[in-house]
Protein backbone atom coordinates (compact mmCIF):
# COMPACT_ATOMS: atom_id res chain seq x y z
CA UNK A 1 0.00 0.00 0.00
CA UNK A 2 2.72 2.49 0.99
CA UNK A 3 6.01 3.45 -0.65
CA UNK A 4 9.44 4.67 0.32
CA UNK A 5 9.93 8.36 -0.37
CA UNK A 6 12.76 10.78 0.43
CA UNK A 7 12.43 13.64 2.88
CA UNK A 8 14.88 16.35 3.91
CA UNK A 9 15.36 16.61 7.64
CA UNK A 10 16.23 19.67 9.75
CA UNK A 11 19.99 19.07 9.36
CA UNK A 12 19.74 18.84 5.56
CA UNK A 13 20.01 15.05 5.51
CA UNK A 14 17.94 13.29 2.85
CA UNK A 15 16.53 10.11 4.39
CA UNK A 16 14.05 7.43 3.40
CA UNK A 17 10.54 7.62 4.84
CA UNK A 18 7.82 5.04 4.39
CA UNK A 19 4.65 6.85 3.33
CA UNK A 20 1.23 5.19 3.41
CA UNK A 21 -1.86 7.03 2.23
CA UNK A 22 -5.19 6.58 4.01
CA UNK A 23 -7.97 4.41 2.69
CA UNK A 24 -11.34 6.13 2.57
CA UNK A 25 -11.91 9.24 4.65
CA UNK A 26 -8.70 10.70 6.08
CA UNK A 27 -8.80 10.69 9.88
CA UNK A 28 -5.46 12.40 10.44
CA UNK A 29 -1.72 12.06 10.15
CA UNK A 30 0.38 9.53 12.03
CA UNK A 31 4.11 9.40 12.61
CA UNK A 32 5.10 5.78 13.28
CA UNK A 33 8.54 5.34 14.80
CA UNK A 34 10.61 2.22 14.20
CA UNK A 35 12.24 -0.25 16.55
CA UNK A 36 16.04 -0.41 16.51
CA UNK A 37 15.74 -2.84 13.60
CA UNK A 38 14.91 -0.20 11.00
CA UNK A 39 11.87 0.33 8.79
CA UNK A 40 11.40 -3.41 8.37
CA UNK A 41 8.62 -5.29 6.64
CA UNK A 42 6.90 -5.43 10.04
CA UNK A 43 7.03 -1.65 10.46
CA UNK A 44 5.80 -1.11 6.92
CA UNK A 45 2.97 -3.55 7.56
CA UNK A 46 1.95 -1.59 10.67
CA UNK A 47 1.95 1.60 8.60
CA UNK A 48 -0.30 -0.03 6.01
CA UNK A 49 -2.69 -1.21 8.72
CA UNK A 50 -3.04 2.30 10.14
CA UNK A 51 -3.50 3.64 6.62
CA UNK A 52 -6.35 1.15 6.19
CA UNK A 53 -7.89 2.75 9.30
CA UNK A 54 -7.79 6.17 7.66
CA UNK A 55 -4.44 7.62 8.67
CA UNK A 56 -1.73 9.10 6.46
CA UNK A 57 1.42 7.55 7.89
CA UNK A 58 5.08 8.58 7.79
CA UNK A 59 7.76 6.26 9.20
CA UNK A 60 11.26 7.77 8.94
CA UNK A 61 14.30 5.51 8.52
CA UNK A 62 16.11 7.06 11.46
CA UNK A 63 19.46 5.38 10.92
CA UNK A 64 19.81 6.31 7.24
CA UNK A 65 22.62 8.76 7.98
CA UNK A 66 24.77 6.13 9.65
CA UNK A 67 23.65 3.03 7.71
CA UNK A 68 21.45 3.70 4.65
CA UNK A 69 18.72 1.13 4.10
CA UNK A 70 19.38 -0.65 7.38
CA UNK A 71 17.02 -3.50 8.22
CA UNK A 72 17.91 -6.06 10.86
CA UNK A 73 16.92 -9.52 11.98
CA UNK A 74 16.21 -10.03 15.68
CA UNK A 75 19.45 -11.86 16.49
CA UNK A 76 23.07 -12.30 15.41
CA UNK A 77 25.41 -9.70 13.90
CA UNK A 78 22.57 -7.60 12.49
CA UNK A 79 21.05 -7.31 15.95
CA UNK A 80 24.40 -6.22 17.35
CA UNK A 81 24.62 -3.58 14.62
CA UNK A 82 21.12 -2.37 15.49
CA UNK A 83 22.13 -1.93 19.13
CA UNK A 84 25.29 -0.09 18.07
CA UNK A 85 23.31 2.27 15.85
CA UNK A 86 20.70 3.01 18.50
CA UNK A 87 22.97 3.36 21.51
CA UNK A 88 26.25 4.67 20.12
CA UNK A 89 26.16 6.03 16.57
CA UNK A 90 22.80 7.74 16.17
CA UNK A 91 21.91 10.61 18.53
CA UNK A 92 18.52 10.17 20.19
CA UNK A 93 17.95 13.90 19.86
CA UNK A 94 18.19 13.56 16.08
CA UNK A 95 15.40 10.99 16.14
CA UNK A 96 13.24 13.53 17.93
CA UNK A 97 14.03 16.16 15.32
CA UNK A 98 13.25 13.72 12.49
CA UNK A 99 9.93 12.88 14.12
CA UNK A 100 9.12 16.59 14.34
CA UNK A 101 9.96 17.06 10.65
CA UNK A 102 7.42 14.34 9.84
CA UNK A 103 4.88 15.96 12.18
CA UNK A 104 5.45 19.27 10.39
CA UNK A 105 4.77 17.61 7.04
CA UNK A 106 1.39 16.37 8.26
CA UNK A 107 0.06 19.04 10.59
CA UNK A 108 -1.37 21.31 7.90
CA UNK A 109 -3.87 18.62 6.92
CA UNK A 110 -5.51 17.88 10.27
CA UNK A 111 -4.68 16.30 13.64
CA UNK A 112 -1.36 14.47 13.98
CA UNK A 113 -0.72 11.45 16.16
CA UNK A 114 2.40 9.47 16.99
CA UNK A 115 3.13 5.88 17.91
CA UNK A 116 6.35 3.96 18.26
CA UNK A 117 7.74 0.61 19.33
CA UNK A 118 10.75 -0.17 21.56
CA UNK A 119 13.25 2.56 20.58
CA UNK A 120 10.37 4.27 18.83
CA UNK A 121 8.25 3.98 21.95
CA UNK A 122 10.74 6.18 23.78
CA UNK A 123 10.71 8.64 20.86
CA UNK A 124 6.90 8.75 20.81
CA UNK A 125 6.63 9.39 24.56
CA UNK A 126 9.31 12.09 24.48
CA UNK A 127 7.68 13.80 21.50
CA UNK A 128 4.42 13.89 23.45
CA UNK A 129 6.31 15.81 26.13
CA UNK A 130 8.02 18.33 23.85
CA UNK A 131 5.99 18.80 20.67
CA UNK A 132 3.00 21.18 20.74
CA UNK A 133 1.73 19.76 17.45
CA UNK A 134 0.43 16.35 18.54
CA UNK A 135 -3.17 15.43 19.26
CA UNK A 136 -2.32 12.14 21.01
CA UNK A 137 0.46 9.58 21.42
CA UNK A 138 0.73 5.83 21.94
CA UNK A 139 4.07 4.48 23.18
CA UNK A 140 4.96 0.79 23.14
CA UNK A 141 7.57 -0.55 25.61
CA UNK A 142 10.02 2.33 25.41
CA UNK A 143 12.84 1.62 27.85
CA UNK A 144 13.65 5.30 28.38
CA UNK A 145 10.08 6.17 29.40
CA UNK A 146 10.27 5.01 33.04
CA UNK A 147 13.91 6.06 33.41
CA UNK A 148 15.00 9.23 31.60
CA UNK A 149 11.57 10.66 30.77
CA UNK A 150 9.36 9.76 33.72
CA UNK A 151 9.16 13.15 35.43
CA UNK A 152 7.48 15.35 32.83
CA UNK A 153 3.81 15.06 31.93
CA UNK A 154 3.02 14.70 28.21
CA UNK A 155 1.54 17.77 26.54
CA UNK A 156 -1.12 15.69 24.78
CA UNK A 157 -3.23 12.68 25.71
CA UNK A 158 -0.82 9.74 25.87
CA UNK A 159 -0.96 6.03 26.56
CA UNK A 160 2.01 3.75 27.19
CA UNK A 161 2.08 -0.03 26.91
CA UNK A 162 4.47 -2.31 28.84
CA UNK A 163 4.86 -6.07 29.20
CA UNK A 164 4.95 -7.36 32.75
CA UNK A 165 7.62 -9.90 31.80
CA UNK A 166 9.83 -7.53 29.81
CA UNK A 167 13.37 -8.39 30.89
CA UNK A 168 14.72 -5.05 29.70
CA UNK A 169 12.18 -2.80 31.41
CA UNK A 170 11.86 -3.67 35.13
CA UNK A 171 8.36 -3.41 36.51
CA UNK A 172 9.62 -1.35 39.43
CA UNK A 173 10.23 1.52 37.04
CA UNK A 174 6.86 1.09 35.34
CA UNK A 175 5.09 1.02 38.70
CA UNK A 176 6.92 4.19 39.73
CA UNK A 177 5.78 5.80 36.47
CA UNK A 178 2.19 4.79 37.19
CA UNK A 179 2.49 6.23 40.69
CA UNK A 180 3.42 9.63 39.24
CA UNK A 181 -0.16 9.78 37.98
CA UNK A 182 0.49 12.17 35.12
CA UNK A 183 -2.84 13.84 34.30
CA UNK A 184 -2.34 13.44 30.53
CA UNK A 185 -1.05 9.86 30.55
CA UNK A 186 -2.39 6.39 31.15
CA UNK A 187 -0.09 3.40 31.57
CA UNK A 188 -1.17 -0.13 30.66
CA UNK A 189 0.60 -3.33 31.71
CA UNK A 190 0.05 -6.54 29.73
CA UNK A 191 0.73 -10.14 30.67
CA UNK A 192 3.46 -10.35 28.03
CA UNK A 193 7.14 -9.76 27.39
CA UNK A 194 9.06 -7.23 25.33
CA UNK A 195 8.04 -6.80 21.70
CA UNK A 196 4.62 -8.35 22.27
CA UNK A 197 3.15 -6.37 19.39
CA UNK A 198 5.36 -7.97 16.71
CA UNK A 199 4.35 -11.30 15.23
CA UNK A 200 7.96 -11.67 14.03
CA UNK A 201 9.28 -11.96 17.57
CA UNK A 202 9.25 -14.80 20.07
CA UNK A 203 7.46 -12.68 22.66
CA UNK A 204 4.54 -11.92 20.36
CA UNK A 205 1.33 -12.06 22.38
CA UNK A 206 -1.71 -11.71 20.17
CA UNK A 207 -4.30 -10.81 22.84
CA UNK A 208 -2.06 -8.04 24.21
CA UNK A 209 -1.22 -6.80 20.73
CA UNK A 210 -4.89 -6.59 19.76
CA UNK A 211 -5.90 -4.88 23.00
CA UNK A 212 -3.09 -2.30 22.73
CA UNK A 213 -4.02 -1.53 19.15
CA UNK A 214 -7.69 -1.17 20.08
CA UNK A 215 -6.77 1.25 22.87
CA UNK A 216 -4.54 3.20 20.49
CA UNK A 217 -7.25 3.60 17.89
CA UNK A 218 -9.80 4.55 20.54
CA UNK A 219 -7.45 7.25 21.85
CA UNK A 220 -6.77 8.66 18.39
CA UNK A 221 -10.47 8.75 17.56
CA UNK A 222 -11.28 10.39 20.89
CA UNK A 223 -8.71 13.08 20.11
CA UNK A 224 -10.05 14.01 16.68
CA UNK A 225 -8.81 11.13 14.52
Amino acid sequence: MGEMIRMTMDDGADIAVYHALPEGERRGGLVLVQEIFGVTDHIRELCDEYAADGYEVLAPALFDREHPGFESDYSGPQFERAVELARQLHPFEQSLKDAQTCIDALKGKGPVFITGYCYGGSVAWRMAQISPDLAAASSYYGSLVPTQFADESPMCATIAHFGRFDGGIPMEGVEALIARDHPTAQIFVYEAGHGFNSDRRKDYHEPSSEQARERTLMLFKACGG
